[in-house]
């Protein structure tokens, strides 16, 4: 028992997940360093909320991009889920828990009709998503359009119940938003490395004929892991709602680009067949951190943001592909030797 922790705790050490703990870590260490106010739980936990939804989409494109297909029209579904479920609540007169499984069954039909369209009819699944993208915006503004409320504004007045999702806080100091991440988190790794359903996954990632040989449905495995992905927008969309106090079409329209460099920055393949939840995650809180750190701690205006989280994923996605080169690995070798 013993020599397999070790084992473990070996193979952990030289994983891609702890050198995001250690980026993490170095964050924190600089920020904290910088202004105390950093490391008061409150202001720390409290960052969390503005990429709670990123961190949440991101544990689930996790999945499609281990398949070998991309998700870029999570914000989407993310606005029209908010839509869908103000709409439904104020001018339906549905239940709000019942407007909520409304939204996350329309996000999970968006989905489906991606999914199917990339595994059935072999469309790359870069078009049908950003053609995706455009389809349910479209659709998000149409149904803001059903509401008697003028959509630059916005549905709010929402029952105290519904806000509790984002305003409740266990112990005074862990937020909601914050723990449904972190369950999730938990389920999506069960999903992926404790299932036979997540072997699958894998098997479609590294080679889709052998899985088709092996009689897994490569079809259905990789529609499914669209109906996931567009299931967990939908949720980050009512995290977000009940966060703003208000329902809005467009609210999700910038996440794409940060969900995709945390899966990416995660150690996901773009081509398929590795990744992982926990690197996922970590990756998606880096940024996080980042993007809240530095104006913070260092008066980095928000428009600028961009510039070092996009400076992050290039130095690491090189330097990651610099050091899997076998000529580099041979390099290294032989500097081992000498």
């Amino acid at each position: 028992m013993g020599k397999s922790f070790l084992e473990k705790a070996k193979k952990f050490f030289k994983s891609w997940e702890f050198v995001l703990l250690l980026i993490l870590i170095g964050e924190i260490v600089i920020f904290a360093t910088k202004n105390p106010k950093f490391l008061m739980p409150r202001v720390l936990f409290g960052s969390l909320n503005d990429i709670i939804s990123i961190c949440i989409i991101s544990l689930f494109v996790t999945f499609v991009m281990i398949t070998g297909g991309i998700d870029i029209q999570a914000g989407s579904i993310v606005g029209l889920s908010s839509i869908v479920l103000g709409v439904a609540w104020q001018d339906a007169g549905i239940n709000i828990w019942v407007a909520v499984l409304l939204a996350i069954f329309v996000a999970a039909i968006c989905g489906a009709i991606s999914g199917y369209f990339v595994a059935y009819c072999g469309v790359q699944p870069m078009v049908v998503t950003l053609g995706g993208s455009f389809l349910f915006s479209g659709i998000a503004l149409l149904v803001s359009n059903l509401s008697s409320t003028a959509s630059y504004k916005g549905i709010s007045g929402f029952p105290e119940s519904f806000l509790q999702l984002s305003k409740f806080r266990l112990f005074g100091v862990l937020p909601a938003q914050v723990i449904i991440f972190l369950v999730l988190a938990v389920i999506a790794y069960i999903l992926l490395n404790r299932t036979k359903y997540g072997r699958m996954i894998f098997l479609v990632g590294v080679n889709k004929d052998a899985a088709e040989y092996s009689g897994i449905n490569v079809k259905f495995i990789t529609m499914t892991t669209y109906i996931l992905s567009g299931i967990s927008a939908a949720i980050a969309g009512i995290i977000l709602t009940s966060y703003l106090g208000t329902a809005k079409s467009d609210i999700g329209m910038t996440f794409t680009l940060p969900i995709i460099t945390a899966v990416v920055l995660g150690g996901t393949l773009s081509t398929g067949g590795k990744g992982t939840v926990v690197g996922t995650a970590l990756a998606a809180i880096v940024i996080g951190v980042l993007k809240f750190g530095l104006p913070l701690c260092f008066k980095v205006p928000q428009q600028y943001l961009d510039i070092p989280v996009g400076m992050l994923l290039l130095v690491v996605v090189i330097g990651r592909s610099l050091l899997t080169n076998p000529k580099v690995i041979a390099l290294l070798h032989k500097e081992d030797k000498k």
